[in-house]
């Protein structure tokens, strides 16, 4: 479904990035693993061909990101699509609601969502020129609703308020690049995943499935499909859209 498109998946050495990569590569397309931590798996390395297959990016560096938009360029002379799937927070991230202050707030809010922004507006600017291309971001479950909180009872884990708050700008961002550019070929589409198993306890595991029809808290291969999809021609079509990923939790 990806035959040759060169897709550029911005933290793709994350819980998610990895199994967006591979499933990519599966799919015949050209996947750039772009990370400001390169994982093990390809540090750096080139194809026998001399092609890109991972780079260094920090997406709140403007210099970065254009730095990456000319690696790929110089290598397939084309770039088909961006996938926004970075995570950037500081370390007091992820407190609960009376803890957080205000500088924490900001500082999380600017990286991610502002990271997210600065990625979409440098890889549109190539995608002008090149009349076409396409961007998916990584949005949330609670960028659309209010968090559940009798899910979290008896664990240390919360939703952090930072996090409502970027998720939902990130899907109010694809809308607007989706309209900004909707002349120009490009299309930007974002993708909002329920809850992914990463070892929660089972009390929260138990509480989360209550909500939902079959499974509960899903695996990164769970999002595969839909992720494709918006990669593909198959959604040529589709722009300004957000499609909610989790097994009816949102309901």
């Amino acid at each position: 479904m990806l035959k040759n498109k060169v897709i550029v998946v911005a933290g793709g050495s994350g819980l998610l990035g990895r199994f967006f990569v591979k499933a990519i590569s599966e799919n015949g397309g050209i996947p750039i693993l772009a990370d400001i931590n390169i994982c093990d798996q390809a540090t750096n390395k080139k194809t026998p061909k001399d092609q890109i297959t991972s780079c260094h990016l920090d997406i709140t560096s403007k210099e970065s990101i254009i730095s990456v938009i000319s690696e790929v360029l110089n290598s397939y002379g084309r770039i088909d699509a961006v996938v926004n799937n970075a995570y950037p927070r500081n370390h007091n991230y992820g407190q609960a609601l009376e803890a957080v202050n205000y500088e924490d707030f900001c500082e999380n809010v600017s990286s991610h969502l502002g990271g997210y922004f600065l990625v979409s507006q440098q890889f549109c600017k190539q995608f002008k020129k090149q009349g076409y291309g396409n961007i998916i971001n990584m949005s949330s479950i609670y960028g659309s609703k209010a968090p559940r909180f009798g899910v979290y009872e008896g664990t240390s884990m919360t939703t952090p308020v930072e996090y409502a708050a970027i998720k939902a700008a990130v899907e109010n961002l694809t809308r607007y690049f989706a309209q900004y550019y909707k002349e120009s070929g490009i299309r930007v589409n974002s993708l909002s995943p329920g809850g992914i198993l990463a070892g929660q306890p089972t009390s929260f595991l138990a509480a989360y499935r209550k909500y939902c029809a079959s499974k509960g808290m899903l695996d990164p291969k769970d999002l595969l499909g839909a992720f494709i999809f918006l990669l593909s021609d198959g959604s040529k079509y589709m722009t300004g859209q957000n499609l909610i990923i989790d097994d009816g939790f949102t309901l």
